[in-house]
């Protein structure tokens, strides 16, 4: 097919191939395993710089000790550090996660707000944790942008920014808000499945065609023949 001119043309193109490819919608294409909005605001802000499986493996015996988020308000920091520790910096998440559990009882009633401007005063909350909240947890509108979400938007001509509110603004004036939180988990799962940051594998991307920049991606490394392959 030809290759859309326009922004605005490309990005509904890539939408809608990565609907294809990556079916559902945001709460199913969630890696995070969760029952309820406290939950998943939990799993996510163990999820910095640790991978979904890991907090898949802790999340189950944090959430059988501290079932509510009144239960983690007053958890014992030394309880909760040793439950989360394979998760990487599990002081500092400690710490965020009791706080965040404070807050929400103390400021909110117990229930994880909504809005975006609530999330963010959460300890530990950044505009990405609380889109993943509302998009996933809520199935309001929420655009998150991680890193593989904002290298793949430069590639595909869909921003030229490199600020992840800037991205964020970018791409939500361009779909639809209905779309945004499932489209940002499909660039994520793309990128981690193939337009990888050092050598992006464009020869099986589905974008291929219409991305600006596989043209400019390094070939895939030759093939060594196997032993005796050529005699």
């Amino acid at each position: 097919m030809a290759r859309p001119r326009a922004v605005a043309g490309r990005a509904r193109e890539v939408a809608a191939r990565l609907a294809t490819r990556y079916p559902g919608g945001a709460r199913e294409l969630c890696a995070l395993r969760h029952g309820s909005p406290y939950e998943l605001l939990a799993a996510t802000i163990l999820s910095a710089q640790c991978t979904d499986e890991r907090v898949n493996v802790v999340t189950p015996v944090l959430f059988g000790r501290f079932p509510a988020v009144e239960d983690l308000a007053v958890a014992d920091p030394a309880e909760v550090e040793s439950i989360v520790r394979s998760t990487g910096f599990f002081r500092a998440k400690t710490a965020s996660l009791v706080a965040m559990a404070a807050g929400i009882v103390d400021r909110f009633g117990g229930a994880v707000p909504v809005a975006l401007e609530e999330l963010v005063t959460l300890p530990g909350v950044g505009r990405k944790t609380a889109n993943v909240v509302r998009s996933v947890g809520f199935g309001e509108p929420g655009l998150p942008v991680d890193t593989h979400v904002g290298r793949l938007s430069l590639r595909l001509g869909l921003t030229t920014e490199r600020d992840p509110v800037k991205v964020e603004r970018d791409l939500c004036n361009l779909l639809p808000e209905p779309e945004w939180g499932a489209f940002s988990i499909r660039l994520i799962l793309l990128g981690r499945e193939l337009c990888t940051a050092r050598r992006p594998k464009c020869d099986r991307c589905p974008l291929a065609d219409i991305c600006p920049s596989a043209a400019l991606a390094p070939p895939p490394p030759a093939r060594r023949p196997r032993s005796g392959e050529g005699r």
